[in-house]
């Protein structure tokens, strides 16, 4: 959906563009050297998602509150099963409220594909990937039971695999934003 009035469509979609690619960025640069996502970042990204969405009008504000709604959800599924961490939560919702409903499911889809990949990838360089292939069968056990069954494993465990999730996010929410044509 465009933005506003024609006259204000153009600007404020280069400022929706600048400020996605900043806050995804940004992100990524931080899970990447930190391993942290910050709270003050997310939350800056929903705040100006919301902001660059209002001009559009109460339809667009529900579509990015949708977007937003249905990340957080994906995400704290995700964070319930120890797949990624509080800051990847937080970060896909202010995502989701940029891609807004229904761009979100794709958006999620295709993070979700490179996510893996880059997963994959990470665990064949470091030489894991036995390792990769053990802990993700005992994560599925884990899911499948609903948490009864499997070793029991936080982000923090010993042996647990991490990666640098912001990057996929960061990713996957430029290309389907740029690719997709998605309009605040």
């Amino acid at each position: 959906m465009q933005a506003g009035p024609d006259h204000l469509g153009p600007i404020i979609q280069t400022a929706a563009d600048v400020a996605l690619t900043g806050v995804v960025c940004t992100a990524a640069w931080c899970d990447v050297t930190a391993h942290r996502i910050p709270n003050w970042l997310s939350v800056t990204g929903l705040v100006a998602a919301f902001l660059l969405r209002a001009p559009g009008g109460l339809a667009a504000t529900i579509e990015g509150l949708g977007g937003a709604l249905i990340a957080l959800t994906i995400g704290l599924v995700l964070y319930a099963l120890r797949a990624i961490g509080g800051g990847d939560v937080k970060l896909l919702a202010a995502v989701g409220a940029f891609l807004g409903f229904p761009a979100v499911v794709g958006g999620l889809a295709l993070m979700a594909v490179l996510g893996a990949a880059f997963a994959l990838a990470s665990m064949i360089r470091k030489g894991l990937l036995p390792l990769l292939i053990f802990n993700t069968v005992d994560l599925i056990k884990s899911w499948r039971s609903l948490g009864r069954a499997g070793q029991v494993r936080t982000l923090e465990s010993p042996a647990a695999l991490t990666i640098p999730y912001g990057v996929p996010i960061a990713l996957g929410t430029l290309i389907w934003w740029f690719a997709e044509g998605v309009r605040v």
